[in-house]
């Protein structure tokens, strides 16, 4: 499991509506850079980069987070942790934490299970009196894999600090968590079928029409001998997804891309840059070369690195924009914005 060093910037967790505030984050990713070329955006308000060839040269760990929170200081606040694995490298920045080598377990034990961000996890935990990481990490595999499925037992692994990332941990809501925040309430995403069954099965992937698959009625029922919660590696939707866009989902998906483009208020074409940065706000919407709308609000953008080991690879961002006559997904690839999705 890799050593990470972790950065969070408390004011900037929560994305705004201009910008400003992932402007201000690419800054600080800008000056962490500057002494480790390695560094990952873990999501608005944290990065992370490895720890140990860094630590090697400036002298030690501590060595190092005293740099880079300097570093990331000149910016805006920043708190410096060092952990064993993502999900403890998020939490011992927020406490400004070196957690030593070997000692995420430790650190991790004592820490309550809501951390994991599964509701219904938590909830039956606790009806099982199982309210620490340490103590739902001390059940037996076997049993877990068992009784909370497949994505229970990856929880269980990230509890004992096994594994270093819960499979969401890339999400606002479970960020939020980590960060000591209240996570939002989670949409249902299958809709009632026809004869009372399920319709809509959520799957893994980026966009809505990859996450979403149709399914026969009596798909919602277990074959025989199946473990509680398995899916095929290929759709499992707790598996990470950099650059899917969080709930909730779009009504309408369209079976084939609409064009688009959107403005700043100059009246300038907005584009994403390298870094998955907007190069201006968006102020202004045309579909299909249609008037141009005024932008009432948005978010994003999700920027998505797709089979970047193929010739095939495909490297967009997707973006939320909000008009009077109804809220769209956005898609920008190779420089041209479509409509991907409609809200309602």
């Amino acid at each position: 499991m890799d050593r990470l060093l972790v950065v969070r910037c408390p004011d900037l967790l929560e994305e705004d509506e201009g910008g400003a505030v992932l402007r201000t984050f690419a800054e600080v990713i800008a000056a962490v850079e500057a002494y480790c070329p390695w560094v990952t955006a873990v999501r608005c308000g944290i990065c992370s980069l490895p720890a140990r060839g860094p630590a090697r040269y400036f002298g030690g760990e501590d060595a190092l987070a005293e740099i880079v929170q300097e570093a990331a200081g000149q910016v805006t606040p920043a708190e410096v942790g060092v952990a064993d694995g993502l999900f403890a490298g998020v939490l011992a920045a927020g406490r400004g934490l070196i957690v030593p080598a070997g000692g995420t377990p430790a650190f991790l034990a004592p820490l309550p299970v809501a951390l994991l961000g599964q509701d219904d996890l938590t909830g039956l935990l606790d009806r099982l009196g199982i309210r620490t990481l340490g103590g739902f990490a001390d059940l037996p595999d076997p049993h877990v894999l068992g009784r909370f499925g497949a994505d229970g037992a990856h929880a269980h692994r990230v509890a004992g600090g096994r594994s270093g990332e819960l499979a969401d941990l890339r999400q606002p809501r479970v960020a939020r968590l980590l960060a000591g925040g209240a996570a939002d309430d989670a949409p249902m995403v299958a809709e009632p079928g026809f004869w009372g069954g399920v319709s809509v099965r959520l799957q893994g992937g980026r966009s809505p029409a990859e996450r979403a698959r149709f399914v026969t009625w009596t798909a919602g029922e277990r074959p025989r001998g199946a473990i509680p919660g398995a899916m095929r590696p290929a759709t499992m939707p707790g598996a990470p997804w950099p650059g899917q866009i969080p709930a909730p989902a779009p009504a309408v998906v369209h079976p084939d891309l609409i064009r688009a483009d959107l403005a700043d208020v100059r009246g300038e074409p907005v584009r994403v840059s390298a870094r998955g940065l907007l190069t201006a706000a968006p102020d202004r919407l045309s579909v299909e070369g249609g008037p141009w709308e005024p932008l009432s609000g948005w978010a994003g953008p999700w920027p998505s690195d797709e089979r970047w080991w193929s010739r095939s690879r495909r490297r967009g961002a997707r973006l939320q924009a909000v008009t009077a006559r109804g809220a769209h997904l956005l898609l920008v690839e190779r420089g041209h914005w479509w409509v991907e999705a409609t809200y309602g």
